[in-house]
């Protein structure tokens, strides 16, 4: 399998034009798009984990603890507390505005910055100017050494991060490697894999919950 690790707007981009085999996302919404306009196949569920706010630890906008994160957006919002933004369009940046749309907030001014950049990037950019930011948890756990932010919200349902993968659709792209592309997908969701991904254990955790079942 040759990989290319891009954030989830990419890569459907790439799979719309046909400029790969299959793609494994983490947005939803766009994902059900991509199938309903005809260039994915086979859809399915692979995994999940979760997302979590991460901040300085003297928490200026006093949000630590907050149970909905919707809550902790707006007042973060409200006072002006710095916040980065991917703003590239993968699955993180979309689930951000997902949860500035259940806050009720447009967020804009000097104290929202869209980086454009990959998550490492953007959580550097946060932990040099003491900002929040949005970020999965298992790139936090990567990452947590080289930075001074920790978590401050956690655990509340819409932080959940579902995993999908799609075949690209041979009738759109008869060039692409479909029958491939299907014993990827009928792997990565046997109960072989499943498992494997169900025992990967790091940072002293479990990582991604198996959901191929579900």
């Amino acid at each position: 399998v040759d990989v290319i690790a891009v954030g989830t707007g990419k890569a459907l981009k790439l799979a719309e034009n046909g400029d790969v085999d299959a793609v494994l996302v983490h947005a939803p919404k766009l994902e059900e798009d991509f199938v309903a306009a005809g260039f994915g196949v086979d859809r399915r569920g692979v995994m999940y984990n979760d997302f979590v706010v991460v901040g300085p630890a003297d928490d200026q906008a006093e949000i630590a603890g907050t149970e909905r994160v919707a809550d902790a957006f707006a007042t973060i919002a409200r006072r002006e507390a710095l916040f980065f933004s991917r703003g590239d369009l993968s699955g993180t940046h979309l689930k951000e505005r997902a949860i500035w749309d259940l806050s009720r907030v447009e967020p804009s001014g000097d104290w929202y910055v869209e980086v454009g950049q990959g998550m490492a990037a953007t959580l550097r950019m946060a932990d040099e100017k003491r900002g929040y930011v949005l970020i999965d948890r298992g790139t936090y756990l990567a990452l947590r050494e080289t930075v001074n932010l920790r978590v401050l919200v956690e655990y509340d349902p819409p932080l959940h991060n579902p995993y999908s993968i799609i075949a690209v659709n041979p009738e759109r792209w008869p060039h692409v490697k479909y029958r491939q592309a299907r014993a990827l997908i009928e792997y990565v969701t046997s109960p072989e894999a499943q498992a494997i991904i169900g025992g990967y254990r790091k940072f002293g955790q479990r990582l991604f919950t198996p959901s191929a079942t579900d």
